[in-house]
């Protein structure tokens, strides 16, 4: 049991912490996400000490990162999404390939033996779309071509990077890998995103009305609501992150005429919910484990690999936009936030990792979520406002 003035003053000091960081980084020209993360390392036990981490505060952690992929997914609809169909699946195959080898190469140059290197390679691998999205609805530009290319390339990473876990996973134990269950679990995956993003799309079109059928003049509000917790929790079920399921459920009820309502309606939610997420995962690092130059050294290498394997291979993916976009989608896939987290968490619970490359990992992911974000304004606010066009 959680002590109840404990957990309270656990919120409270999240929640001003988060305001604060915020603000700073608004003054120095930078994204608040990247106050907000900065905030959670120094109130973390490792700094400060007032956050210890507990069960509620990595709830409400959650709940703001669904809830901030369902504001993304409600500003993008399925025929923007179709238009850059292609290049977001080229993008999500590259990026996904380019960093795993970058990520084993380093891992077996360092000695480790091939289960363990395989496994901090997956560490590389996928991208946080929450910390992309929050800084691409920051700077309205989701309807940026760019910015439907990197959510929908986000949606196919998680599910390749679901299936590399669930392998490299399964050869922990020095046992083979069950094709059969990869496969049952590819479907599933492909299934969902498919039907949801497709049908579901399709039957809100036709139907919208039926938010407005109850009485309480927040319908909408609530039913929409209740189908983000609802999808996300499905794909949680299917292995797919929850964000994914939240992503989805937005794209849904982008297709309702009640949309724009919606989107306003929901930023008082976002305000207070949001902040916890990214202040949380910044709390999780460990600073005293980085307190070394040998591995300040190779957090620096790490770090640089994790971000030229992006760089490169979602900038291939994307390389009909031209360059200035390919390179503008490859630093938007670039973070790692809590998806490289769960790896790192992962691959300690099964002894994989020892505290000083868990740490490592924890500080990449966190060093890209945070180098991400001032890279995409400065890229974005240079951008020419036409769209690019898709070349064949």
């Amino acid at each position: 049991m959680h002590n109840t003035t404990e957990i309270l003053f656990s919120l409270f000091i999240v929640f001003v912490a988060a305001q604060i960081g915020a603000e700073i980084a608004g003054r120095l020209k930078l994204p608040a996400v990247v106050g907000e993360i900065a905030v959670g390392c120094v109130v973390g036990s490792s700094a400060l000490g007032w956050v210890h981490l507990n069960e509620p505060l990595e709830v409400l952690a959650e709940i703001g990162a669904v809830l901030l992929l369902f504001s993304a997914g409600l500003e993008t609809r399925v025929a923007d999404l179709r238009k850059v169909g292609k290049v977001a699946g080229l993008v999500g195959v590259f990026g996904v390939i380019v960093p795993f080898l970058l990520g084993l190469a380093s891992a077996k140059f360092a000695g480790f033996a091939t289960p363990k290197a395989l496994f901090f390679a997956a560490a590389f691998v996928a991208t946080s779309a929450g910390i992309t999205a929050r800084v691409l609805q920051d700077m309205k530009v989701l309807g940026r071509i760019e910015s439907r290319i990197i959510l929908g390339a986000a949606v196919i990473d998680d599910i390749l990077a679901m299936l590399l876990l669930s392998t490299v996973t399964a050869l922990q134990g020095g046992g083979g890998v069950d094709v059969a269950k990869l496969a049952v679990v590819l479907v599933q995956a492909v299934g969902f995103v498919v039907v949801i993003a497709l049908v579901g799309t399709k039957i809100m079109q036709k139907n919208s009305s039926l938010l407005d059928a109850p009485i309480n003049p927040l319908s909408p509000l609530t039913l929409s609501l209740a189908l983000c917790l609802g999808l996300a929790a499905s794909a949680s079920q299917i292995g797919l992150a929850a964000i994914i399921g939240a992503f989805l459920a937005g794209m849904v009820v982008a297709e309702s005429s009640q949309r724009h309502i919606l989107e306003k309606q929901i930023q008082p939610l976002m305000a207070f919910l949001v902040p916890f997420f990214f202040v949380v995962t910044g709390a999780q690092v460990n600073l005293r484990e980085l307190a070394s130059l040998s591995v300040l050294g190779t957090l620096l290498l790490v770090t640089l690999l994790a971000v030229i394997g992006k760089l490169v291979g979602c900038g291939l993916g994307a390389r009909s936009l031209g360059k200035k976009s390919a390179l503008i989608v490859g630093m938007g896939m670039v973070p790692r936030g809590e998806v490289g987290i769960i790896v790192a968490s992962l691959g300690k619970q099964a002894q994989v990792f020892s505290g000083t490359t868990y740490a490592i990992i924890i500080a990449m992911s966190l060093l890209t979520s945070v180098i991400a974000p001032p890279a995409l304004k400065v890229m974005l606010a240079d951008s020419p406002p036409e769209e690019p066009e898709i070349l064949e």
